[in-house]
């Protein structure tokens, strides 16, 4: 690996000369994160969001957060506190960096820069349609066939703003990623830069908003790269250096297609809400393309901040697995001592989950302490934070909420207790009288005492264990049996047998 300052270069790139257009000498780092405020946050914006703030952090560099607001249809405020707050949960918190800053305040810098390039004649009006081209060249021409370039139009109603791509040789752009992905100038079209009425396209937009905020490397995702010799063409013609490129692989799903928020799972927040830990889900985002050293994947971030090399990023598309992830949530969830994990699920049990309560018991109803007696246990169960209701839910509930499907399983189905006559109901009437006379009431007494009730039918603790389960809880799984019975208490407890008595 080549070093300069505070560029690190690949050594084959180098070599090969293909750098010294670039400064290499001392470079302050300036990377940008660019989203539009349309919709949530994509995973694999987040992904492109840490690999950019590594890359500062490493080197001494500046972050700076820039929202692509100029589609004024489809954006909305509430987006872009979305993103914010977004970046906020994965560690990129607001205040340690610069922005956020709004493409549509450089609307003029946009429009100068338009102007700049006619003046040069690096651009040219033109007045085509799609269907005038088409007819034109019997649709045997993909794209723009510069029918314009030299008409001498000047600005003026339906005349859009193309760039005059150069006609001859090649664009070489400078990958830390992907080495050197070649253009042959010929074959990338004469490309609009401005619409008929000044404002700036994307590519333009993009271009100027970079040379004027000084980015010095631009990381983004693979499907950028198309547009990448247009806009090193852009920059080299309003005299400026071309910032590095790194063009991270594309996200994509199971079947290997890229991630759509039309189909997949896409969205940061959607996660969040779920209930995957912050720590998770960045760790997880990082392997998307790369991996620590050693045979490991979970490592603490500080490694992960430590090691991280854009160079080193595979080029091949990243699967998001979403299996994976949520084994990794289940890690993390574990790793945490008892009162991180009981702090971590109070917006379940007590507050809001994306602006929404989540509880289903009334507040004045939830027991810190009860809570406390079974986190331990729950703890090893879950994967994602929000299953966590599902598992307590029958300690702060007046009564249990029943899962159909494992009543009829434990109490009326084939699968059921089977004991001459009586079945559930014989061997649940004998639990309430087991219980009533247990001299305690803790796991290891309750255990035995339905183990007793269960011999005496010739019924295994397991099979005698169903249909007491689903009649304190609601549900066929969940947390261990006696330890949930004691934490309830006998009242409670003897209540919901003897409704699950009268029901059947």
């Amino acid at each position: 690996m080549a070093v300069s300052g505070f560029c690190t270069w690949p050594a084959n790139l180098v070599a090969a000369g293909a750098v010294s257009r670039h400064t290499l000498y001392a470079v302050t780092v300036r990377v940008r994160f660019a989203p539009s405020p349309t919709g949530m946050l994509h995973v694999g914006g987040a992904r492109s969001a840490l690999q950019n703030w590594i890359f500062a952090k490493q080197h001494g560099g500046t972050f700076v957060l820039r929202i692509e607001d100029t589609d004024a249809s489809r954006n909305r405020p509430e987006w872009i506190e979305g993103i914010v707050s977004a970046l906020d949960w994965i560690g990129i918190e607001r205040g340690s960096y610069e922005g956020p800053l709004f493409q549509s305040a450089f609307a003029e810098a946009h429009t100068a820069a338009a102007a700049e390039l006619f003046a040069k004649g690096k651009a040219y009006y033109c007045d085509c349609t799609r269907d005038d081209i088409a007819l034109r060249t019997e649709g045997q021409v993909r794209g723009y066939d510069g029918f314009c370039r030299d008409r001498g139009l000047g600005p003026g109603d339906k005349r859009a703003l193309r760039f005059r791509t150069p006609d001859e040789g090649e664009t070489r752009v400078v990958d830390l990623i992907r080495g050197e992905p070649t253009f042959e100038n010929k074959l990338i079209e004469d490309f609009v830069i401005a619409r008929s009425d000044g404002s700036a396209v994307f590519l333009l937009a993009n271009v100027v908003d970079d040379i004027t905020m000084k980015i010095t490397h631009v990381i983004r995702a693979e499907e950028h790269l198309p547009n990448t010799p247009k806009q090193q063409l852009l920059w080299e013609a309003l005299g400026q250096t071309p910032p590095i490129w790194a063009h991270v692989p594309v996200v994509v799903n199971e079947k290997r297609q890229k991630l759509s928020k039309r189909r997949d799972k896409v969205a940061l927040e959607a996660y969040r809400d779920e209930g995957y830990l912050a720590d998770a889900m960045r760790n997880y985002l990082m392997l998307l393309g790369w991996a620590p050293s050693g045979d490991r994947e979970i490592v603490p971030w500080s490694v992960i901040e430590e090691e991280f090399r854009l160079e080193q990023v595979n080029p091949s598309p990243a699967y998001f697995d979403e299996k994976k992830l949520r084994a990794f949530n289940g890690e993390y969830i574990r790793a945490l001592d008892v009162d991180a994990f009981i702090e971590a699920c109070q917006p379940w049990l007590t507050g809001e989950v994306g602006g929404v309560r989540v509880a289903p018991w009334r507040a004045e109803d939830y027991d810190p302490a009860a809570f406390a007696a079974v986190a331990p246990l729950a703890q090893t169960r879950v994967a994602v934070m929000s299953e966590i209701v599902a598992n307590v839910d029958f300690l702060f509930l007046p009564e249990p909420a029943v899962d159909p499907a494992a009543w009829e399983k434990a109490m009326t189905g084939p699968a059921s207790v089977a004991s001459g006559d009586g079945g559930a109901a014989d061997l649940l009437a004998a639990a309430v009288t087991a219980f009533e006379a247990s001299p305690s009431w803790d796991a290891g007494t309750l255990k035995a005492t339905l183990e007793a009730v269960g011999a005496e039918r010739g019924v295994k603790l397991g099979k005698a264990q169903a249909p007491v389960r689903v009649a304190v809880t609601g549900r066929g799984v969940g947390l261990p049996l006696f330890e949930s019975l004691e934490v309830l208490g006998r009242e409670r407890t003897l209540a919901r047998l003897n409704a699950a008595l009268a029901r059947l």
